[in-house]
C-alpha cells in the first residue's frame, strides 16, 4: 500500500489532515490561504487605489467597472481548481499516490491550454462584453483597455490557481502565500511607477497586474517542478490523460458552474450599479474591496472544508469529516464577524485610503454597511457546500447555490430594485441571498451526509 507521507521534507510543508488536532490543523491550513488571497486581490486594490488617487474618479470608475467581469472569468478556474484539490487529495487519503502524478501533470496542462484560449478570446470579447453591461460611455474606452490587457495575463492567473489547488491538496498553503508576497510587492511598485512616473493611467495598473500574474505563476512552477515527492510537476511528461481530468471535472465543472452563474448574477447587478453613473461605479468597487478581504476569509475556511473530507472521507474517517465541518464553519464565521465590524466601524479612513472624492465615498460607505454587516452568512452555504464537494456530491450545492443566489438576486433586480430605484436597495439584494441560500445548503448537508456517514 502507498505511504501517504514518504519523507521527512514532505512533513514539514504539509499538514497532516488524518491525524492530530482538526482546530489548529485547519487555522494553519485556512490563514495562509486566506492571506494569500487577499494578496491576490491587493493587486485589483493597488489598481483603484492609485487610479483612484493619482489618475482621477474616471479612470477608477473605468477599472470598477471591470471588478464583476474579471471576477466572473476567474473565479470559473477558480471552481474548476476545486477539482483538482479534491481529486488528488482524496487519492492521498485512499493512499494511491501513484496515480497523483497523472493529475498534476493533467491539471497543468489544462490550465495553460484554458489560459490561451482565454487569452485570445478576451481581446474579442471585451468591447462588446462591457458595452452589454451598460458601462459609462464616458469610462468605456478606458474600461476596454484595462480589460484587454487584464486577459493577456489569464494563463498566468489559471496556472497560479491550479498550481496553488496541487500544494493545497497536500496541506500546503505556505508556499503559494509566499508566491504572492513576491508578485504583490512587485505590483504595488510597479502601479505606481506605471501611473505617477510614466503616466500611462489603467494601462499602467493592468500592466503592472499582468506582470505580478506572471511571476506568481512562475514561482509556483518552479516550486512544484523542484518537488521530490508525489506531486512533482516535470515539464516533459506535460500532456491531459483523460481519466485524470475526468475525476477533476466531475467535481470542478459543477463548481465552476456554480461561480459563473454567480458572477454572471453580479455581472447584470452591475448594470443597476452603472445606473448610478461613475460616482456609482467608482463607490461600489472601492467598498468591494473590503467585502473580498472579508469574503476569502470564508473562502479559506471552505477550501479547508473539501481538502480536510476529501482526505478524511478517503481515509473512511466519517468521525473527522463531521468535526472539519463544525470547526471550519465556526473559525470562519467568527473572524468574517471581526474583520467586517472593523471594516464598518472604521469605513470612512478605509475608504478614503483608495479615493477623496465625496460623492464616491458616499457610496462605498452604503455598500459597506448594507453588505458586510451579516456577511459572515456567505459561511452558512459556502462551507456547507465545500464539506459536500468533498464527499463527493458537488452538483446539489452549486444547483442550490444558483437558485438562492442567482436567480434570486435577478428577480430582486427587476422587481424591487426597480419599483424602488435606490442604492441602499440594489445592495439589499446581497445579505437576503445569502440568508435565503444558506438555509438551502445547510439543509441538504445535513440530509446528505447523514446517509452518507450511516453507509
Amino acid at each position: 500500500m502507498d505511504s501517504v507521507v514518504p519523507d521527512k521534507k514532505r512533513k514539514s510543508n504539509e499538514i497532516d489532515m488524518l491525524n492530530g488536532s482538526l482546530p489548529k490543523g485547519i487555522l494553519l491550513f485556512s490563514l495562509p490561504l486566506a492571506a494569500s488571497s487577499i494578496l491576490q486581490q491587493l493587486f485589483n486594490s493597488a489598481d483603484v487605489a492609485v487610479v483612484g488617487r493619482f489618475a482621477g474618479k474616471m479612470a477608477l470608475a473605468a477599472v470598477g467597472s471591470n471588478a464583476t467581469v474579471t471576477a466572473l472569468f476567474v473565479n470559473v478556474f477558480v471552481g474548476l481548481s476545486v477539482g483538482v484539490n479534491v481529486t488528488i487529495a482524496k487519492l492521498i487519503g485512499q493512499q494511491k499516490k501513484s496515480k497523483v502524478p497523472d493529475a498534476v501533470h493533467t491539471a497543468m496542462t489544462f490550465a495553460l491550454l484554458c489560459g490561451i484560449i482565454l487569452l485570445i478570446v478576451g481581446q474579442i470579447i471585451a468591447r462588446p462584453l462591457l458595452v452589454a453591461i451598460d458601462t459609462p460611455k464616458n469610462v468605456l474606452n478606458q474600461a476596454v483597455v484595462y480589460l484587454r490587457i487584464y486577459f493577456i495575463g489569464m494563463p498566468f492567473i489559471i496556472i497560479y490557481n491550479f498550481g496553488s489547488a496541487v500544494l493545497r491538496s497536500v496541506g500546503d498553503t505556505k508556499r503559494p502565500l509566499y508566491c504572492l508576497t513576491v508578485s504583490g510587492v512587485v505590483n504595488v511598485i510597479l502601479n505606481l511607477l506605471f501611473v505617477i512616473e510614466f503616466k500611462m493611467g489603467v494601462a499602467g495598473v493592468a500592466l503592472a497586474t499582468t506582470i505580478a500574474n506572471l511571476i506568481s505563476a512562475t514561482m509556483v512552477v518552479i516550486i512544484l517542478s523542484k518537488e521530490d515527492s508525489i506531486i512533482n510537476f516535470d515539464i516533459k511528461k506535460t500532456g491531459i490523460k483523460g481519466s485524470s481530468l475526468a475525476s477533476i471535472l466531475v467535481v470542478g465543472a459543477p463548481s465552476a458552474l456554480q461561480v459563473a452563474v454567480f458572477s454572471l448574477s453580479n455581472v447584470l447587478i452591475q448594470t443597476g450599479i452603472n445606473s448610478f453613473g461613475e460616482d456609482g461605479v467608482g463607490g461600489s468597487s472601492t467598498a468591494l474591496n473590503f467585502e473580498y478581504f472579508t469574503f476569502f476569509v470564508i473562502s479559506a475556511f471552505s477550501q479547508a472544508a473539501v481538502t480536510f473530507t476529501s482526505q478524511n472521507f478517503g481515509a473512511g474517517k466519517y468521525d473527522r469529516c463531521r468535526k472539519v465541518c463544525r470547526i471550519c464553519m465556526l473559525e470562519g464565521m467568527l473572524l468574517t464577524i471581526m474583520m467586517s465590524t472593523t471594516f464598518i466601524m472604521f469605513g470612512d479612513f478605509f475608504v478614503r485610503l483608495y479615493t477623496l472624492d465625496e460623492a464616491v465615498i458616499a457610496y462605498a460607505l452604503i455598500r459597506m454597511t448594507h453588505v458586510m454587516a451579516i456577511e459572515f452568512m456567505t459561511g452558512s452555504y459556502e462551507i456547507s457546500g465545500a464539506s459536500l464537494r468533498g464527499l463527493g456530491h458537488s452538483l446539489l450545492p452549486a444547483l442550490l447555490t444558483v437558485l438562492g443566489s442567482v436567480v434570486f438576486r435577478i428577480i430582486w433586480l427587476y422587481t424591487v430594485f426597480a419599483k424602488h430605484h435606490s442604492f441602499g436597495m440594489l445592495m439589499t439584494v446581497y445579505p437576503v441571498s445569502w440568508v435565503l441560500t444558506g438555509t438551502m445548503v445547510l439543509t441538504a448537508y445535513f440530509i446528505i451526509s447523514r446517509k452518507v456517514y450511516a453507509n
